[in-house]
């Protein structure tokens, strides 16, 4: 089955009382066939974070760089690394 998604950039910008906001601008639209969620925990000074994973695939485009998300079933994915074989893009998602 395949999930529609679509691409985000994190646009930051600095407010005028000197703290940072973020926006997202879209890039596009995406469709993916997802592999299974797994749960991952990272212990980081002495603080447990539970962090899912999801391996997804589609077309090959340049627009799925590292570090954009991709937002879908009511959450948003950051790419964490991603390849391409054969025209087809293997990404790496992660929430925490």
């Amino acid at each position: 089955m395949k999930t529609l998604a679509e691409l985000l950039e994190a646009v930051e910008a600095e407010t005028p009382y000197g703290g940072r906001s973020v926006s997202y601008e879209p890039l596009g639209w995406a469709w993916l066939r997802l592999g299974p969620r797994r749960r991952r925990d990272r212990t980081e000074a002495g603080r447990t974070q539970v962090t899912e994973t999801l391996t997804g695939e589609t077309r090959a485009d340049a627009r799925l760089q590292a570090g954009r998300v991709l937002r879908f079933g009511g959450g948003d994915w950051r790419i964490r690394s991603g390849e391409t074989v054969g025209g087809r893009a293997i990404l790496n998602l992660e929430r925490p």
